[in-house]
């Protein structure tokens, strides 16, 4: 009998440092009376969704994310919204740079030339603040700042003691110039 493959959740997110994740958190808890605000450790914002990938293709994802080329990218986040098919709050950039839809291009394509399977569901940028949400509250919260997005990562998703863990297993610095 064939033993399955190991696998893994994995995807490509930008990762806020400590100092962001502890500011969009605060505005995901004033929010969370419309439904279950994200831990604060879990805030990013995704790039590529891979899924379940077999565990041994870890190696292969790194080098192939090393390969990508890209400059820090200023993110502004200065636009907020609800979207009811999912019941997310989030935030975003109300005019997505070019520098991230470049990042997510060129990662995109070392993913096709490698042949590995991720969600190819058009890029919308955004931070998922809240789920179950009922919608917007009332009274604003929102505070718009410009993050400074120096690195991107590969993470993985696993369900510890009933609760979604997020664990960066590596990241990519950008390039100066």
């Amino acid at each position: 009998m064939e033993r399955a493959a190991e696998t893994v959740r994995l995807f490509f997110a930008l990762w806020p440092d400590n100092d962001l994740q502890a500011k969009l958190a605060a505005w995901a808890k004033q929010a969370a009376g419309r439904g279950r605000a994200m831990r604060r450790e879990n805030l990013h914002l995704p790039i590529a969704f891979l899924g379940a990938t077999e565990a041994a293709l870890v190696p292969e994802l790194i080098a192939l994310a090393a390969g990508v080329r890209f400059a820090t990218i200023s993110l502004p986040l200065d636009r907020n919204g609800y979207w009811k098919h999912n019941r997310i709050i989030w935030c975003g950039a109300g005019e997505e740079p070019q520098l991230l839809a470049a990042l997510v291009e060129g990662l995109r394509a070392r993913l096709d030339a490698g042949g590995i399977h991720y969600d190819r569901k058009p890029f919308v940028s955004h931070i998922t603040l809240v789920r179950d949400a009922t919608g917007l509250p009332a009274v604003p919260v929102w505070i718009p700042l410009v993050w400074e997005a120096r690195d991107f990562a590969l993470v993985g998703s696993a369900r510890v003691e009933g609760r979604v863990t997020y664990q960066v297993l590596q990241r990519f610095p950008a390039q100066a110039g």
